[in-house]
């Protein structure tokens, strides 16, 4: 065959002979949505990506060790965040250990226990035994973890963050939303790995965009 043919063949190809590293481009209603009503971002000048998430979805712990990988690779011009979500009374609990972790400076490997004791060990983590049981696991003082979690400024984040998952209207988890604009996730992206490559692809649409 010759080269030209070779190269009108090899064009031809569908999109899913593409080989796995080629970039995948963010196709709205295809891979990603529109936020009805754009938000502004917590932090002028800094593009804004928010991982909503429950440490009671086993998609979310599926997701966490490419997502990240994914965050430590990020430019400086990007401001990640992570959205605890509750849709019911008992999940409170989760988004309150979440942001008092966070105020007590407890390494991101900690993140990760904590999916792996509730879903892997059935750990109860609201009940306060088994609280301090995962604590002592993890060499974090108890009380004081209990503390946090009852605080004012730990209850003020996860009313906010009820708020902003309302206000974005995320009805799934785990959801990324890119700028306050654009909404993936890997359902809508078909698979996790796809949806942080549309996530990398409205992070530059977000840039173009300011």
């Amino acid at each position: 065959m010759k080269r030209r043919d070779l190269a009108l063949a090899l064009a031809a190809l569908p999109l899913l002979n593409r080989p796995a590293w080629a970039a995948v481009d963010a196709v709205e209603g295809r891979n990603f949505n529109m936020v009805a009503q754009p938000q502004p971002v917590a932090v002028p000048g800094k593009i804004e990506v928010l991982e909503f998430f429950g440490y009671w979805c086993p998609h979310c712990r599926a997701l966490e060790p490419r997502l990240e990988e994914w965050v430590k690779k990020l430019p400086p011009d990007v401001n990640f965040k992570r959205v605890p979500v509750a849709w019911r009374a008992g999940q409170e609990a989760y988004q309150r250990l979440f942001y008092a972790l966070e105020a007590m400076g407890a390494p991101s490997s900690v993140h990760q226990r904590v999916f792996e004791a509730v879903q892997l060990q059935n750990a109860k983590l609201e009940v306060p035994a088994a609280l301090n049981a995962f604590a002592a696991a993890n060499g974090l003082d108890a009380a004081k973890l209990a503390d946090a979690m009852a605080g004012f400024s730990v209850s003020s984040k996860a009313r906010m963050a009820t708020q902003l998952s309302k206000t974005y209207r995320i009805d799934g988890v785990p959801s990324l939303v890119i700028h306050g604009r654009f909404v993936t996730s890997p359902g809508t992206a078909n698979g996790d790995e796809a949806a942080l490559q549309v996530a990398d692809a409205l992070i530059k649409k977000a840039r173009s965009l300011r």
